[in-house]
């Protein structure tokens, strides 16, 4: 009877760890979109996604063009999501309707923006967090460096590498990992 119940109380451990490790995953974050509504990683299983830091004042910010461009040629397998962020010398001050303004008005952009956050240090956004530790990504660790990094998460919500900013999204690298199965 007692060793019946101690295997019970391992697996109900086992079980239980392993339900943890499955909560903290890329498919569990909720954030805000750039107008407020809630978006829910979840609803991106099956899709490869590029998660990448923008800025709307920065050397880089011409990326928004390629980026648009893979969006719309891949969109049916691939998700980019933008996070607007402030960390790299102030170079995305706006608040969020000015953010929005500038990427509609100069780049036509259509794949989804969420709201500004912080990217790095004491006030790094919990999905940075995930993305540059690999204690909770099971990957790697890596640090942020700079606008229009981008983080490249395949269908099954494990990070799979990072593209640093000055390798444009529309690299011979990043479209053979779009194209790969």
């Amino acid at each position: 009877m007692k060793i019946n119940r101690l295997i019970a109380i391992i697996l109900t451990t086992v079980f239980s760890l392993t339900g943890f490790a499955q909560t903290s995953g890329f498919y569990n974050f909720k954030v805000k979109t750039l107008e407020g509504g809630n978006f829910d990683f979840s609803t991106l299983k099956g899709k490869k996604v590029m998660v990448v830091n923008t800025a709307s004042k920065c050397g880089f910010t011409p990326q928004y063009k390629e980026l648009e461009a893979v969006y719309k040629e891949y969109g049916e397998n691939l998700v980019i999501i933008g996070f607007p962020a402030n960390n790299f010398l102030s170079q995305e001050p706006g608040t969020a309707s000015d953010i929005r303004k500038f990427c509609n008005d100069t780049y036509g952009i259509t794949f989804p923006l969420m709201e500004k956050i912080s990217v790095k240090g004491d006030d790094m956004h919990p999905l940075y967090k995930w993305l540059t530790s690999k204690n909770l990504n099971g990957v790697m660790d890596s640090d942020v460096k700079w606008n229009f990094q981008k983080y490249l998460i395949d269908e099954n919500g494990k990070l799979v590498d990072v593209i640093y900013s000055k390798e444009k999204p529309n690299s011979d690298k990043v479209l053979a990992w779009i194209g790969s199965k």
